[in-house]
Formats: structure tokens, sequence, C-alpha cells
């Protein structure tokens, strides 16, 4: 038998370096999902945040932890290529609220079902009740901390 037949009892990392390091493998794999459709991974950030909403432009660079500036670079690059759309809100005509253009969905959508498969196979070794638990862990604390 060789050492890489060889099943190898799992390492504890702790919650911080297992947390950390499992970032790092996620962080990855949406680098390359992004990079193979000619994004960056805030532009990959930005069209899955607006999958299912169109925040303020503040709102908005609050939750991809942007200040103004960047926050209006980002959607100026992403209205140029035809991603995203800025309307005025109706409630306030001097607010802008953002939202994706059927290409954008289009593009969040291919985005979305990459980074499915990428970042599912990361755990595609564990069983069906593992993979599970990890979902249910994962959303607890997602939703434990999420502003958006």
């Amino acid at each position: 038998m060789t050492e890489d037949t060889v099943r190898r009892a799992p390492v504890d990392l702790g919650i911080v370096d297992g947390l950390a390091q499992l970032s790092f493998l996620v962080q990855a794999e949406l680098g390359r999902v992004a990079a193979d459709q000619g994004l960056s991974v805030i532009q990959l950030r930005l069209l899955g945040v607006l999958r299912d909403r169109e925040p303020g432009m503040q709102e908005l660079a609050r939750h991809l932890g942007l200040d103004k500036s960047s926050m209006t670079g980002l959607v100026d690059r992403a209205e140029r290529r035809g991603l995203v759309r800025r309307t005025r809100a109706p409630h306030d005509g001097r607010s802008v609220r953002v939202s994706l253009t059927d290409e954008g969905h289009e593009a969040a959508r291919r985005l979305a079902e990459d980074a499915g498969r990428r970042v599912g196979a990361l755990a595609a070794h564990l069983t069906d009740a593992r993979r599970a638990l990890l979902s249910s862990l994962a959303s607890e604390l997602v939703n434990g901390h999420t502003e958006l």
C-alpha cells in the first residue's frame, strides 16, 4: 500500500486556522471562476450580490467593503461591459439603485453555476451527511453576520 492510498486521519486545525484556510481555498476557486469569465473577484462578488436585489450605491459599497470612489469605479466598469445599470430610486430621485442587465443576469448565472461546481468539489470527499452539516453550519455563521 502506497502513501497515496492510505487515508490519513484529519488534522483539527482549530476554528481560526480551519476557517482561514477554508476561506483561502474558496477564494482561490472564486478567483479561477472570475478569471475564466474575464472578471476580477470583486466584479464576481458584485454580480453575486445583485442576483436577487437592487441596492443603492451606499448599501452596495458597505456590503462589498468599498469606499464611495472604489464603488463608483466598480459600477462604472460593470456598466461599460453591459452587466449592470443604474436607475433612480423611486422614493428619492437623488439616490441611485444598481441592478443587473439581462447580460448581467446571464453572466451571474454562469458564474454561480461554475462556482457551485468548483467550490462543491472542495467538499466532494465528504459524505452527504457531512456536506449537509457543513452547509448548515456555514449558513448559520453567515446568517448571524450578514447585513445586506
